[in-house]
């Protein structure tokens, strides 16, 4: 709404009129002062932190009254600056005097890692399965799981898996690794494993519980149809015979083919 209006008027008894005039929303005030015959008035605005003053005729009060909005928007503008550069000050401040007094500067978390730690702290696991921190509670970025299956071919075994969460988590899938060298159709030797909520069926509303879950399923119930280790896969599907005999001599920490594998049991 842009109009301007008289709110007082002393032309009969004082050289001068107050003008109010509403600009966007942003009310300003004049006094226009009369001077003498043939001089051109004064207009002054009463907005203290504007200091306009200005000589002109009072058909182009519309205009100053523009550049008074345009001169508030500036020191707006200015002051918002000087909070933000003020916060920072205030808060490195802080962070001087914490670190005088022997505390550790306290680090922000991401979204990343306050998602994790909810997932972390509503984890419902097995017996079957554990969870540590090697580099401390302050690291909940990278951390290890360990799976002991109960039935199926891997009875008894331990494996270790190792976790490392990326900051845009959960819109992307944790890194995991199978750090237990296993003879497995959907872990490669190189500790690869082949999970497909790991790749393409993964959505930010799964969690590690979810994950963990699936890493056990693989030990119970392994599969030939989507392999990494495409010998062991074909021996599942050829011979499972055979398989569980492999399994249970690379185990014990033997030799399958020409691969030593570490004892795990």
């Amino acid at each position: 709404m842009q109009k301007l209006r008289t709110i007082w008027n002393y032309e009969h008894f004082y050289p001068f009129a107050l003008y109010r005039i509403y600009l966007h929303d942003t009310e300003f005030t004049f006094k226009y002062c009369r001077g003498p015959r043939g001089a051109t008035p004064l207009v002054r605005s009463l907005e203290h932190s504007l200091n306009l003053t200005r000589f002109c005729p009072l058909r182009f009060l519309f205009s100053f009254a523009l550049l008074a909005l345009s001169r508030c928007r500036d020191l707006h503008c200015a002051s918002a600056g000087n909070m933000i550069k003020l916060f920072k000050v205030k808060e490195r401040q802080r962070e001087i005097a914490a670190n005088a007094n022997g505390k550790p500067p306290v680090k922000k978390q991401s979204a990343g890692e306050l998602r994790l730690h909810r997932d972390i702290s509503e984890l419902n696991l097995q017996k079957t399965c554990t969870i540590s921190f090697p580099n401390g509670k302050d690291d909940l970025m990278n951390f290890e799981v360990t799976v002991r299956p109960d039935e199926g071919y891997y009875l008894g075994g331990t494996f270790m898996f190792t976790f490392q969460v990326s900051p845009v988590y959960p819109h992307e899938a944790p890194k995991v690794k199978c750090k237990t060298k296993v003879y497995h159709p959907n872990i490669d030797l190189e500790g690869n494993v082949c999970l497909n909520i790991l790749r393409e069926d993964w959505k930010p509303v799964l969690n590690i519980n979810t994950i963990i879950y699936g890493l056990f399923h693989l030990f119970t119930q392994p599969n030939y149809e989507d392999p990494l280790n495409h010998d062991a896969a074909a021996v599942l599907r050829d011979n499972p015979k055979m398989f569980e005999s492999n399994v249970r001599r690379a185990m014990a920490g033997g030799y399958v083919g020409q691969t030593l594998f570490p004892r795990c049991m």
